[in-house]
C-alpha cells in the first residue's frame, strides 16, 4: 500500500488530459518549468545577498580608527572667542526713556 504503480500513473495523466486537454498541458508544464526556474533564481539571489552583508558587516567590524602620529594633539575644534552679550531691552520702556 502507498506504492506508485504503473496503472496509477496512467489513469492520471488520462484524467489530466481530460481536464485540461492536449494542447494546454504542454503550456501548462513549460509554463511551471519557468515559475521552477525563477525561484530557484530568487533564491539564489537572496543568498549571494546575505553573503554579501555579512562580508560587509565583517569588514566593518575590523575597523579601527587611526591612532594619531607621534607629537601631535588630537584635533579639538576652535571655538570663537565669545563677545559679552547685552541685557535684553524692552521696547517700550525705551520709548519711555526718551
Amino acid at each position: 500500500m502507498g506504492a506508485l504503480k504503473p496503472w496509477h500513473i496512467a489513469v492520471l495523466v488520462v484524467v489530466l488530459i481530460l481536464l485540461f486537454g492536449a494542447k494546454r498541458l504542454p503550456d501548462a508544464a513549460r509554463s511551471l518549468g519557468r515559475s521552477l526556474r525563477i525561484i530557484k533564481a530568487e533564491t539564489k539571489s537572496l543568498q549571494d545577498d546575505d553573503r554579501d552583508l555579512a562580508e560587509k558587516a565583517d569588514a566593518q567590524a575590523g575597523y579601527q580608527p587611526l591612532p594619531p602620529h607621534a607629537g601631535q594633539q588630537p584635533y579639538a575644534p576652535q571655538q570663537a572667542p565669545q563677545q559679552p552679550v547685552a541685557p535684553p531691552v524692552d521696547p517700550v520702556q525705551r520709548v519711555r526713556d526718551n
